[in-house]
């Protein structure tokens, strides 16, 4: 079976465009060729700033033969009924079967597709999927009506094996498909041609261009790295930095420079962020001094110079730009050393958060007073906690921060610690946002967890005051990364707190049991990732009505472990069935059998064993909750799984004679009581 390989080769594409233009590239053409009944073994998509490229091996030589059946209208239909019925299938009355069915006699079309060949199959899906390929933004060029990211230049398609290649052809918008390609636009000659994947890539890389994505992501990673050892120095990693520079070259070149002096003073988060939004340069950090003193640019081409002037070019544009960070930040120094923060924080009252909360002040205000009280109620000096609440965001009246959104908090820290603040509450201003994602580390400083978790409940209470809710895929005002920061908080930290009560604390206009059940499913959703189900979750939650947080996720994961034994799935079914058992009888007797089992009625010897096994386990699991080791008090929970089957084995609940009756049903509450003393098994899927 042959091989396949696409590329279509145009003007620069976006580099944030290219990954998902090349997967949406993949995904739209094997779902047309498969749809059509061509098959394939494997497919693999690239990328560079000009061109997409894909390849399929094992590509059948042809679609197979289909007969579809359709079911069309009653033999006593109307004709106009029946005659519409035979033009959608292109059939004679005479070629219709007649079936019989419970509603009567129907006709029943056979229709037969015959196969294609693959070059047939692979032409029409690739022009349907160039002419309706789901760029964000594209553009028309010339006279033709082809929207395309950038112009459209060629296209590669052939069908190759070991006989050799073949061109598929098409034509789109006078571009005809052909094997020829071109290399690099400064370094490499004219085009070539190709006659396989294999020939493809090696005839690019001698034309400077390097197809995979993360093979130049490597190149690019390892040399930065090697030239900063060579000198001492550490590169900082930016993993979205590099997606994006790898998308800009196809050939790349690490070029190294040095800070001027004078920019050294900056703080090393200013320096890093300023050089990546403005330049994409990687940051080189002496760790020595925790200091950034070079950069690191990524060129698309060899010179003959080594790259000095392009390197020359670089610094420029680059020392004007850290000009300007200079000067916001000697600025902001000067008022922080002349009148503290209390100028900034004035400021906030003219700042609106939003048009029904009122000003960032008010919020300010509302944090301050907001994380006294939870720094109470978690160990914290309450004093130490409104300070840190009170100056936390005084940056954003900050030129800096102006300039660069996204430090806000970072630059509040140093703003702080230049205040005089001591150290724990500089802190805060940076801490309290964390964590903003699911793998950000959470503050673990008793001030910053009050001011953090205060910062999240106000705007989570605050937003649900005004029913302002995310909705579908919508989160205008991220309550759902709110949302986890405030669990991730709870749990990583073990504070053990009621979810409703620290939720009272916040916006009394909030609706707390709609708000908590939000944060329970946000929880399920964190804890999916940790291979926790959601069956378990929701079992460990429902024994406190899911006010424990940091309680039920030690739980969930102690039931996790549990299940997964043969005594824990076992023990969770005899559970089961002996509430089950339990919830009939009492549902026919009109009673509940919660009274206590007498082992003086037992008959039978497994039925001894049973009051023996729990008298003996019940203690353990007790004393195991107490201290809240939940893995012991699993581990003793197996052992009455044996006693609890023998005795489903060889014990007939509903005995003739009532008081033995009753004493087994008795039995069975006790069970499922001690059962869910560790969490509502109830819950439990499966």
């Amino acid at each position: 079976m042959p091989d396949l390989l696409i590329e279509l080769l145009s003007e620069e594409i976006p580099a944030r465009m290219q990954r998902k233009a090349s997967s949406d590239l993949e995904k739209l053409f094997t779902e047309g060729i498969s749809e059509l009944g061509l098959t394939y073994e494997s497919s693999a998509n690239f990328s560079t700033p000009r061109r997409l490229t894909l390849v399929l091996e094992n590509v059948s030589s042809k679609s197979l033969s289909r007969v579809e059946e359709k079911r069309g209208p009653r033999k006593d239909a109307p004709e106009k009924a029946i005659q519409g019925f035979l033009k959608s299938v292109g059939l004679e009355l005479s070629q219709l079967e007649v079936r019989q069915e419970k509603k009567g006699e129907f006709y029943f079309a056979s229709i037969r597709t015959e196969g294609r060949k693959a070059a047939d199959i692979v032409s029409a899906v690739l022009d349907k999927t160039v002419r309706n390929f789901p760029w964000p933004k594209s553009m028309r060029w010339g006279e033709g009506s082809l929207k395309w990211v950038r112009p459209l230049h060629s296209i590669i398609c052939i069908l190759y094996d070991e006989d050799g290649s073949k061109v598929v052809n098409i034509d789109i918008e006078g571009i005809s498909s052909g094997d020829k390609t071109f290399g690099h636009r400064f370094m490499g000659n004219s085009d070539f041609s190709v006659n396989s994947f294999e020939d493809y890539v090696s005839k690019l890389k001698k034309e400077f261009v390097i197809l995979d994505p993360s093979e130049r992501a490597e190149i690019i990673l390892q040399e930065i790295k090697n030239q900063a050892f060579a000198q001492g120095l550490e590169l900082i990693n930016d993993p979205n930095l590099l997606s994006e520079v790898v998308g800009l070259i196809e050939w790349p070149v690490v070029l190294m420079g040095k800070l001027e002096e004078q920019f050294l003073s900056l703080p090393p988060e200013v320096l890093q962020t300023s050089m990546r939004e403005h330049q994409k340069f990687f940051s080189i950090l002496n760790s020595k001094n925790n200091k950034v003193v070079q950069f690191a640019t990524v060129a698309n081409r060899e010179t003959s110079d080594n790259g000095s002037t392009i390197l020359a070019g670089n610094q420029k544009v680059l020392s004007a730009r850290l000009a300007d960070a200079k000067f916001f930040w000697d600025n902001d120094l000067r008022i922080v050393n002349t009148s503290g923060l209390d100028l900034w924080l004035e400021k906030l009252k003219q700042v609106t958060f939003h048009n029904k909360l009122g000003s960032q002040f008010e919020r300010v205000e509302r944090i301050t007073s907001l994380s006294g009280t939870i720094a109470k109620k978690i160990g914290c000096d309450p004093k130490l906690a409104k300070n840190a609440a009170y100056i936390s965001k005084s940056d954003l009246s900050s030129e800096m921060v102006y300039e660069f959104p996204e430090l806000q908090g970072v630059m509040g820290t140093y703003y702080a610690s230049e205040a005089g603040f001591e150290k724990n509450i500089a802190n805060a201003c940076k801490e309290h946002y964390a964590p903003l994602g699911p793998s950000d580390d959470v503050p673990n400083s008793p001030v910053s967890i009050a001011v953090a978790l205060a910062d999240k409940i106000d705007t989570l209470t605050s937003f649900w005051s005004i029913n302002e809710k995310p909705t579908g895929s919508k989160d205008p005002f991220a309550l759902r990364r709110s949302a986890l920061g405030l669990i991730r908080i709870i749990i990583e930290n073990d504070i053990r707190i009621s979810l409703s009560d620290i939720l009272a604390l916040g916006n009394a206009g909030a609706d707390i049991k709609d708000l908590k059940y939000f944060i329970h499913q946000r929880m399920k959703v964190f804890l999916r990732d940790q291979s926790l189900r959601h069956d378990l979750i929701d079992a460990c939650l429902s024994l406190d009505e899911g006010e424990d947080i940091a309680l039920a996720v030690k739980k969930s994961f102690a039931l996790t472990d549990f299940i997964k034994t043969s005594d824990g799935s076992n023990l969770i079914q005899g559970f089961k069935r002996a509430n089950n058992i339990l919830l009939q009888a009492e549902q026919k007797d009109g009673v509940e059998y919660s009274y206590g089992a007498d082992s003086k009625y037992a008959e039978e010897g497994a039925e001894r064993n049973l009051f023996y096994a729990l008298d003996s386990e019940e203690n353990k699991i007790r004393s195991a909750l107490e201290i809240e080791d939940f893995v012991e008090a699993m581990n003793a929970m197996a052992d009455l799984r044996a006693p609890i089957d023998n005795f489903f084995e060889t014990v007939q609940i509903n005995s003739d004679v009532d008081v033995i009756r009753r004493n087994r049903l008795n039995l069975l509450s006790r069970i499922c009581k001690l059962c869910l003393s560790v969490a509502d098994l109830t819950k439990v899927e499966g």
